[in-house]
């Protein structure tokens, strides 16, 4: 809902700030007042052109502020959000423009500063425009399916379609990597033969080389840690040392027994000498033996198989060069033995598994054909429906001549989306004999804004999407009497539970107005100003006796505005 216009230095504007209200909003004003300036800078303020020649003279900048209730629109939301701005449904939603008098020009989102083209994006979702030159959102074919679905209900089917569409993606995706991997592997069956058959042969091992590397670096130091060993045994001499402290224990021993024979005595100093030194050469005799043994047994520590250092950098080299040749690692190798293995069962497997997910493709093709085929009959019988709703507006409206339909186009062969298989146009014919054309065929400015409240007419109430902000520019142009009173009476029920602003000359519209805006000039410092007064009951009626009398407002016009009021 759009709750305040502010504009600031638009054209002959220099400061207006507008209150908008629920329902119906006329704009009335004799020609030229500037009752276009009010919509042009509210298009400005959702990101329209900026135009340097909508400055007023003489000022640096012109300023043109929406505010909105932000309305709790799923696709607003999201939309708003994507651009990097915050907004809370039931919350301000402003809009601001800036146009300098150099024609450049800034953007704001609450606030924050926003690119135009985010501005003009927000701005589509909340207001709609249909006038004299331009009716947004009707004339874009795109926006024709989502109107036609919204008012034929047609919500289940293609929630189904949808369903439908998703599952078929799914498996066509499926079907075509099967395809894919089948023929890969075929077209290198034999090189992935090869592969595995070598792969089976070295029986690859989680983190083998890792263990590999480990195990050559001990059993490399264990080899050299036996050399020295043996170097230390060479050095103790083995049997050897004990023959030499043996041959030194007898040799002390003899000479014992010569001192004993010469008649030493037993207490005397050499004779004690002499038995310290056999002992001391007994223990040395000992400790040598001692000492070989646990050199031998040190050396024994180290058992390991013969030649298992020249096996295990074997393996570890023929591990290496199985991953250089499958252009891989060693840690990969035990994957990709698998991964082989695999595409072999695929190759062989692959068949059924083809012809599997091809019967499962084709099921699911007729089922979204059966899906589609329900949602285009309903989409068809909406269509015909919403044509014959148009075209009772059509009469009324002056506009009897001309021919709605709904056009259901089939998309390229195959395609199968969420959205069904057909697009949806909204056609026009607007004489007889004439063929059926794109919306903006219509002939006139006057007609084509018209046809754009009969459709709008016709789909109010059933439009399960939020309604925006509508403004009708000049609807009524060309027209007068019953035509008129049925534009009036069309705006009003459109402006039920809406919002609905129309700029008009017409005071069988104006009467039908739930507030009413008078634009007008006015000369104020030697500068002429325009600007708009909100009317109450008394000015109101004044105002529409105006419109029906001109100039002089006499009593019979102003009981005519009072009946046209009711």
């Amino acid at each position: 809902m759009l709750t305040s216009l502010s504009i600031r230095d638009v054209v002959l504007v220099d400061v207006l700030d507008l209150d908008v209200a629920d329902g119906l909003t006329v704009l009335t004003g004799e020609t030229g007042a500037g009752k276009s300036i009010i919509l042009d800078a509210l298009g400005l303020a959702l990101g329209g052109r900026g135009d340097a020649g909508l400055v007023r003279a003489g000022a640096k900048q012109a300023v043109a502020t929406a505010v909105f209730t932000a309305p709790d629109d799923p696709g607003l939301i999201e939309l708003i959000t994507e651009r990097g701005f915050d907004v809370v449904p039931g919350e301000e939603l402003i809009l601001r423009r800036v146009l300098s008098a150099d024609g450049r020009s800034r953007a704001f989102v609450n606030d924050q500063p926003a690119g135009v083209t985010a501005l003009r994006e927000i701005g589509a979702l909340l207001v709609e425009v249909h006038g004299q030159h331009e009716t947004v959102g009707l004339l874009d074919w795109k926006t024709h399916r989502g109107l036609l679905d919204a008012y034929g209900g047609t919500a289940p089917q293609l929630s189904a379609v949808a369903s439908a569409a998703e599952k078929l993606k799914t498996l066509e995706a499926h079907l075509a990597g099967l395809r894919a991997a089948a023929a890969d592997a075929a077209a290198r069956a034999e090189e992935i033969t090869q592969n595995l058959a070598d792969l089976d042969d070295l029986d690859p091992r989680e983190d083998e080389e890792t263990d590999l590397a480990g195990e050559r670096a001990i059993l490399g130091a264990a080899e050299k840690a036996v050399s020295d060993l043996a170097d230390a045994r060479q050095s103790l001499g083995g049997d050897k040392l004990s023959q030499k402290l043996s041959a030194a224990l007898r040799a002390v021993e003899h000479a014992r027994q010569r001192a004993t024979q010469a008649g030493v005595g037993a207490d005397h100093p050499v004779l004690s000498r002499l038995t310290a030194a056999a002992e001391a050469i007994d223990r040395t005799i000992v400790e040598a033996d001692e000492a070989v043994a646990q050199v031998d047994a040190a050396a024994a520590a180290f058992d390991f198989e013969p030649g298992r250092l020249d096996k295990a950098e074997e393996r570890l080299f023929a591990l290496r060069a199985a991953a250089r040749k499958l252009n891989t690692t060693v840690h990969a190798l035990p994957g990709l033995r698998i991964a082989l293995r695999e595409q072999l069962r695929l190759l062989e497997d692959g068949a059924e598994a083809l012809t599997n997910a091809q019967r499962d493709t084709v099921a699911a093709r007729e089922a979204y054909d059966l899906a589609a085929t329900f949602l285009t009959s309903a989409r068809e019988a909406a269509g015909e429906r919403l044509a014959k709703a148009v075209m009772a507006e059509l009469g009324p409206l002056k506009l009897d001549r001309a021919r709605f339909r709904v056009a259901l186009e089939p998309i390229a062969e195959g395609r199968r989306g969420p959205l069904g298989v057909e697009t949806i146009r909204f056609e026009v014919a607007t004489n007889m004999g004439t063929e059926f054309g794109p919306l903006d065929s219509v002939a006139s400015g006057g007609e084509l804004a018209r046809f754009a409240l009969a459709m709008k007419a016709a789909l109010a109430g059933r439009e399960d999407q939020r309604q925006p902000v509508m403004i009708f520019d000049e609807v009524d142009q060309g027209v007068g009497g019953a035509v008129a009173e049925a534009v009036g009476q069309r705006l009003k029920r459109l402006a039920t539970g809406a919002q609905v602003l129309v700029v008009t000359h017409s005071p069988q519209v104006a009467a039908r107005g739930h507030a009413h805006w008078k634009v007008r000039k006015a000369d104020r410092n030697g500068m002429t100003t325009t600007t708009v007064d909100t009317l109450d009951d008394h000015h109101r009626r004044e105002e529409i006796a105006r419109m029906l009398s001109g100039a002089e407002i006499t009593d019979a016009a102003r009981a005519a505005a009072g009946a046209l009021i009711g």
